[in-house]
């Protein structure tokens, strides 16, 4: 029997830009019809990176809480997160004081837990009710090492915080041959280190687990999840192509592909 169907997330921009093709929607009205769209098509959640009018990512109050009210305010009823990352503010401190001063606040927040800080920002989020999408990559230079941080800080975390926090697997980089495809929660020896060491999650994770991967790692990522029962994410933020290697047109058009991929809701 295949597992049941989780979420799927929509990535809207990710840190895409008009050079990358027209299927990127830049302005707050762009993401709006975009995020209105992907919905239609099956979308649960929706991601959004929130930028200042000359295009750089932002974590202020400013261009947060505008993003995040034109797209609740265009009928987006879903989940809406925001990414609190080095990319939209270097410093820790910083960012944690960003996040302090959010007068809109998102649904969700990814945290990288290979950046430096990340507990503290994650936990900061969560004493203002926001949920956590704790990503921890499982291919690249960092090592096991965010995979182990998170691992920690979620055995000092109470349990009612811990429900809030969604495992986010970063597939990036990793292999995406059959093994990596076919790996799931009854082979934990599957993937040679990447899939083994997040064995342990499957099925346990309190918050639940999230599956991703961006250009090539995407569409075998989002099978993997299928297989697995996690939640899975697409959109332009992450891919900009169909598993048949057509150029996306939009944000529906990946969501509507990835719905058929993943188990059907009983």
């Amino acid at each position: 029997m295949r597992p049941a169907a989780r979420p799927a997330v929509v990535s809207l921009n990710g840190s895409r830009g008009a050079a990358d093709g027209p299927a990127v929607p830049m302005s707050p009205q762009e993401l709006a019809e975009s995020a209105v769209r992907a919905v239609a098509a099956g979308a649960g959640e929706v991601l959004v990176h929130p930028r200042t009018p000359c295009g750089r990512e932002s974590l202020s109050p400013r261009v947060v809480g505008p993003v995040l009210e034109v797209l609740r305010g265009a009928g987006v009823g879903i989940p809406l997160s925001v990414p609190a990352s080095i990319g939209a503010e270097p410093d820790p401190a910083e960012r944690r004081a960003r996040v302090g001063a959010w007068s809109v606040l998102p649904d969700r927040a990814v945290v990288h837990f290979a950046e430096p800080g990340a507990a503290a920002l994650a936990l900061a989020l969560l004493e203002r009710g926001v949920a956590v999408d704790a990503v921890v990559p499982l291919a690249g230079p960092a090592g096991p090492e965010p995979l182990e941080r998170l691992r920690s800080w979620l055995t000092r975390l109470p349990s009612a915080g811990a429900e809030h926090v969604r495992v986010a697997a970063d597939f990036t980089g990793a292999r995406t041959d059959a093994p990596f495809a076919a790996a799931g929660p009854a082979s934990g020896a599957g993937h040679q280190g990447q899939v083994g060491p997040l064995a342990g999650w499957w099925g346990s994770a309190p918050g639940g687990v999230l599956v991703f991967g961006r250009d090539g790692a995407s569409w075998p990522a989002l099978r993997l999840a299928a297989r697995c029962g996690a939640a899975a994410r697409t959109g332009v933020g992450d891919v900009l192509h169909l598993p048949d290697g057509r150029p996306a047109r939009s944000n529906a058009e990946l969501v509507a592909a990835a719905r058929e991929l993943l188990p059907r809701e009983a």
